[in-house]
């Protein structure tokens, strides 16, 4: 059995990206590690959800405990930097936002639980963060710096199929469904450069339930939540990953060694 490590820039990432990978491992019986750069605090807050006198950075951190709980997290982590805000936020240059971190010192941060739990993979994000959020880019950074200083012998991207999403977008609109807002060409990575496609079908329900848990940031009425079950199992029932120093021509469907 092998420990895995899951690199998130914020609360709720986890379950989008890698809750079934998450899942899978720890139903397998690897040590699943979840860490977190941020609380998540400059995200938008869905109405009425937090009680009186809690802030959104103290709903997320009970949100990530319960969504780690059920993806079968063992332990989780918060890097402790703060939520440096979507692109060309005022907040990005903030001190102590995770964007303007030195990427060396947050990369031993990191690296530390590394060799603390002796990884045997590590998951970050791919070189565009997956859709272009910094904080998200900052997590591809920092996460390959970590896997370099810590030895980590298998580093993968989290990231989408960029020419799948293009299908299953020409599919939806032709049947009248809502998508997501996204230009395709800043979306994911080419399924060229794809090595790593895990089935993860058998796990969409606890992938389901954990980005429920995530209630000030997913309401019921989400594109993640108001899909019907096929549909979602299109969309989320396979996870990709670029892995270091891998081969798109000889694919794998596994982040741990045979």
């Amino acid at each position: 059995m092998a420990t895995m490590v899951s690199f998130h820039a914020h609360p709720d990432d986890e379950c989008i990206s890698c809750g079934g990978v998450m899942r899978a491992a720890a139903e397998a019986g690897h040590r699943v590690v979840l860490v977190v750069a941020t609380r998540g605090e400059h995200g938008e807050i869905v109405p009425g959800v937090l009680d009186d006198g809690e802030t959104l950075a103290e709903r997320r951190v009970k949100e990530t405990h319960e969504s780690a709980e059920v993806l079968g997290a063992s332990r989780v982590e918060f890097l402790g930097y703060v939520d440096s805000g979507m692109v060309d936020s005022e907040t990005n240059g903030a001190p102590g936002s995770f964007w303007s971190a030195d990427v060396e010192e947050a990369a031993e941060r990191l690296a530390a639980i590394l060799r603390e739990e002796d990884a045997e993979v590590l998951t970050c994000y791919d070189r565009i963060g997956g859709y272009g959020h910094p904080d998200h880019i900052q997590v591809h950074r920092v996460g390959r710096r970590a896997g370099e200083l810590a030895g980590t012998p298998r580093v993968y991207e989290a990231t989408s199929n960029r020419d799948d999403f293009r299908r299953m977008a020409e599919m939806a609109r032709e049947a009248g469904e809502e998508m997501p807002d996204l230009d395709p060409e800043g979306f994911g990575s080419p399924e060229s450069e794809l090595t790593t496609r895990v089935d993860v079908t058998p796990w969409l329900k606890a992938k389901r339930a954990a980005m429920r848990v995530h209630r000030s940031q997913i309401p019921e009425d989400s594109f993640f939540l108001a899909l019907p079950d096929d549909r979602f199992a299109m969309a989320f029932g396979t996870e990709w990953f670029i892995r270091v120093g891998g081969d798109p021509a000889d694919r794998e469907d596994t982040l741990f060694p045979a």
